[in-house]
This record gives C-alpha cells, structure tokens and sequence, in this order.
C-alpha cells in the first residue's frame, strides 16, 4: 500500500524555515552595501554596488542550493527509496540575468527631467527615498534568485531521480492567493517541473514525491482547493482575483 505525503509535513516545513532563514541573511547583508553607493556618485559606484550584490547573490545560492540537496536526501531516506542517487546542485543564474535584475532595481535613482511626460513621481522623490525604494526592490530581487536556486535543486533532482515521481508545491497558511491556488493543485508529474512559478518574497517549497508514495493535500489545501472551485472556477480571466476574494470572505 502507497504511504501517504501532504504539503503540511515537517519536511516541508523545515525547508521553508530554512528558506525563510537564508533570505533574512540575505537581506541583512544586501542593506549592509547601501553605503557603497554615493548619491553624488552614482554613476561611478552602482557598478560596484551591483556587482557586490551579484557576489551575495552567488555566496547564498550556493548555500540555498546545498540546502535543498540536503533537504532532498532526508526527505528520500524518510520515504525509505531504494537505490543511490545524488543531488546534483543547480547552477547560478547567468550574471547577466542577476546584473539585469539588479540594474532594474536601481532604475530609479538616476535624476530625470521632471517635465518629462515619462518621469513618473517615484524618480522625483529625494534622492534617499529613492535609495530606500531601489533597495527593496534589490532585496526582492536577491531574494527570489536565491530561494529559485533551492527550489530548482529539488526539482532538478525529481527530473533525475528514476525513483522519484514528481513534486508538490508546498505553502504556507500565510502564503499569497496565488501560491495557495497552485498550491492546491497537488503533485506536478515530471515532464511538468521545468519552472516552479514564484514571486518577491515566494518562501513556498518544492516537495518531492516517490514511487511508493501517494499525495494529499492537506486539510488547508483542500480548503483552498474547495474556495477555487465554488467561487473563481467558472470564471475564466478572472478567476485570481475572485479566488483572492473568496480566502478573504471565507478561508
């Protein structure tokens, strides 16, 4: 008989702490650089502002990387699967695709025209407050690059894995209206793993599933599922704002 596996086990769990936990340094450390841009200076000292942030990026990927492989065997030893198998650890993003993010972040601090139809009232704030706003984003930004990289580990490793049967997206109760609906769609087969669809500030986890295992949702998940069905379902274009509707009238 299959063993069953929900979203709301402690594995889960303790690998969206531990991804809660990374992005916490991160965002300690990426305020630590704000002093290297010099608002007088900034054409000078973005670059190397970016490029400090493009190392950080690197340093706690890499740990958010080892983290899901780490996540990944505990959770397979658990699960009692036979045979070897080694976690292959994802690669980083392209450094143009984490310096892209990154200059995005900071689009806002250059001085703009301000009658310029295209000047928009953020680029006119001062300069600190457009500072605090680009370092936000940036943390954003890091953020997400970083838990990515955990996440793609696991569902690299679920591709890889001839044991292994697919993933399940894994969410918080606090989690967004969009995460609780892909959420409550269960396990994705394998062919299907190729992008694990998050946001700024996603904490949700890739939870793997194995041959001798069968998937639940969890009570909160099948909630949410119920919630979608009743009142977003039959409404197609419209059905994330109405499923956000319905969790916050009846979840």
């Amino acid at each position: 008989m299959a063993t069953p596996v929900s979203d709301d086990g402690a594995g889960a769990a303790r690998q969206r702490r531990a991804q809660r936990g990374l992005s916490r340094l991160l965002v300690r450390d990426v305020r630590k650089l704000r002093r290297l841009i010099i608002p007088s200076r900034l054409q000078a000292t973005v670059p190397d502002w970016i490029q400090a942030v493009r190392d950080l990026v690197g340093e706690y990927g890499d740990a958010s990387s080892t983290a899901a492989a780490d996540f990944y065997d505990s959770e397979r030893v658990a699960a009692r699967v036979t045979g070897r198998f080694t976690v292959p650890l994802l690669d980083p993003p392209p450094d143009a695709q984490v310096e892209n993010s990154l200059r995005w972040a900071t689009k806002d601090l250059w001085p703009r025209d301000p009658d310029d139809p295209r000047t928009t009232a953020v680029q006119l704030l001062p300069i600190e407050e457009r500072l605090d706003a680009a370092e936000k984003k940036a943390e954003a930004v890091a953020q997400k690059l970083v838990t990515d990289q955990g996440r793609g580990t696991v569902q690299n490793a679920v591709r890889q894995d001839r044991q292994a049967i697919g993933y399940a997206r894994a969410a918080a109760l606090g989690a967004c209206a969009f995460c609780r609906l892909i959420a409550s769609r269960g396990m994705v087969f394998k062919e299907d793993t190729a992008a694990f669809r998050s946001h700024d500030g996603c904490n949700c986890a890739a939870l793997p599933v194995w041959k001798g295992q069968r998937f639940e949702l969890s009570a909160h998940a099948k909630e949410w599922d119920r919630l979608y069905r009743e009142y977003a379902a039959p409404f197609p274009g419209d059905q994330l704002r109405r499923f956000r509707r319905a969790i916050a009238e009846h979840g």
